[in-house]
């Protein structure tokens, strides 16, 4: 293998220096690093035996496994391309998925046989269905994936790199138009590991409890630069809070990202106290806006330094992360605001704010603009959409169609998505800024903003609310406890409460779902 910047040169360094450390846990299996290497080379070898060639897609339908950590490495390293499928969307969805991009080699879970039969049924260019465990069913190979890799040798592949391949493919959510497949390249992924690195500055006892389905993108860059370190990955199949801290005390975990409704469940479930969590030193928040209040509690009832960070898939993903700098002399209240920030940009990152005419707003922590990022992390484009790439990649820069400010120190806050302002009677409303307003109740467990229809204003805000168990709120208690706040003109017009919110595969509130049924039968989406 040549010395390209690809991230299998972390998995052969985590092989060399840290072979008999432990490196994988997996329910009741312990791997070393020298164990995960060999096996994510026979799943190579076995790819190659199978016909699988460079630039083919290999799909995984998978929960968080060793299975599918194997396969950020086996895959990728004989040049084939790795598609992490999200196993919450729909049969069609996924259908659609596996024909545009062309996957010839589907590995399922055992638990998901019948989707996986009713995908088969529309995908046009499967020619390998391999279970991950169990007894295949009739239609699939005859060896599950044990099998599958059980005859392969353990030796590196021979296989030269260009570190400006295509390494993976992920497919964002669709909205109103089909997913798109984001290709990041091995030189993406590489360099997205070491701004990672230099951001974070991890240490080889890191134990990393992969709370985030490896398939999201909150969750991908973690196997390469856990391994990269030589860190523990202690995986979890499924969020469940008493399992995540049992393991926290078991395998003394030191580090767990999750989303803010995750965090929510984390700190609310009675359990907590019960437990061990002296070994967790970073809880990092992604996937949405985090309230102050939120990382306050987090580090009260962890112990853990608690911040927020934000990424895209588009990004490989991490951007930024919202730790203070070692100068800045701040209060315990300023420093639990600076962490719920959006952050300051990694090591390689460049991030620039930028009003409509493409110039940089005022850094006032006020003016509100777009995103915009460079950066050797940003993806190669989108799969077989060069239009839509050309639209979001100009000159250069990554446009993310996220809004937000900056401030004198360089932190950003992003206020909202463009397709997420509520423009009501010609003022511009941020569904972020009600949402931090209404998380402050306490009563309040989950919250989300949304813009529904108003024959004066156009659109106005209703906030949908979930309350703690045991709690009660009513519609009035929540916009009178708003009116201190922020603006009238910003206050929820309505209020509706919810058993549960709609959630994605991390338990990221799905505002997109929430909106279609207020908005059923108009002719438009007024702004």
């Amino acid at each position: 293998m040549n010395l390209s910047l690809t991230p299998v040169r972390f998995k052969q360094h985590a092989a060399r220096v840290y072979g008999d450390k432990i490196g994988v846990v997996c329910g009741d299996q312990r791997f070393t690093y020298k164990q995960y290497s060999d096996r994510a080379n026979q799943l190579s070898h076995a790819l190659r035996q199978l016909g699988v060639s460079p630039g083919d897609r290999v799909a995984f339908l998978s929960y968080n496994c060793h299975r599918l950590l194997e396969a950020y490495y086996g895959v990728v390293q004989i040049g084939a391309v790795l598609l992490p499928l999200n196993i919450r969307l729909k049969p069609g969805e996924l259908t659609y998925i596996l024909n545009d991009s062309g996957t010839t080699v589907l590995f399922f879970e055992p638990e998901l046989t019948n989707l996986t039969q009713e995908i088969a049924s529309g995908a046009k260019t499967i020619k390998n269905y391999i279970a991950l465990s169990g007894n295949p069913p009739s239609w699939a190979e005859s060896k599950n994936y044990d099998s599958f890799i059980a005859d392969a040798p353990t030796t590196e592949p021979d296989f030269d790199i260009d570190e400006n391949s295509l390494a993976e493919l992920f497919y964002t959510s669709g909205t109103t138009a089909n997913p798109k497949g984001v290709m990041l390249s091995h030189r993406n992924l590489y360099m997205h590991a070491m701004n990672v690195m230099a951001g974070l500055q991890f240490e080889d006892d890191l134990v990393q409890l992969h709370t985030i389905p490896l398939f999201h993108v909150n969750g991908w860059g973690t196997p390469q630069y856990v391994t990269c370190q030589g860190g523990k990955h202690v995986m979890l199949q499924k969020f469940d809070p008493v399992q995540i801290f049992e393991l926290t005390q078991q395998e003394r975990v030191s580090r767990i990202s999750v989303v803010p409704t995750m965090a929510t469940a984390l700190v609310n479930c009675p359990e907590i106290s019960k437990y061990d969590l002296s070994s967790m030193r970073l809880v990092n928040i992604g996937g949405a806006a985090c309230p102050v209040e939120l990382i306050k509690q987090v580090e009260e009832k962890t112990g853990a330094l608690c911040f927020a960070g934000y990424g895209l898939s588009e990004t490989s993903p991490v951007l930024t992360l919202s730790l203070p700098k070692r100068e800045m002399n701040l209060s315990e209240e300023a420093r639990f605001r600076l962490q719920a920030m959006t952050g300051r940009p990694l090591p390689g990152v460049e991030i620039r704010i930028v009003d409509g005419d493409n110039k940089d707003v005022p850094a006032d922590g006020a003016t509100p603009g777009e995103i915009i990022v460079r950066s050797d992390s940003v993806m190669m484009g989108y799969w077989n959409l060069p239009e839509e790439t050309a639209r979001v990649m100009v000159d250069g820069w990554f446009h993310t169609g996220d809004i937000a400010t900056i401030n004198e120190d360089g932190y950003i806050l992003i206020v909202d998505r463009k397709k997420d302002i509520i423009i009501s009677g010609g003022e511009n409303i941020t569904s972020l800024d009600i949402e931090k307003a209404v998380y402050g109740h306490p009563a309040v467990l989950e919250c989300a903003v949304i813009a529904v229809p108003d024959h004066k204003w156009g659109e106005v805000p209703k906030a949908l609310v979930v309350i703690k168990p045991g709690m009660s709120a009513t519609e009035e208690d929540i916009i009178d406890f708003c009116k201190d706040r922020i603006a009238n003109f910003k206050l929820p017009r309505s209020v509706e409460f919810f058993d549960a919110l709609p959630k994605g595969g991390t338990g990221k509130i799905l505002k997109r779902e929430l909106r279609e049924r207020y908005w059923q039968g108009q002719a438009k989406r007024v702004h």
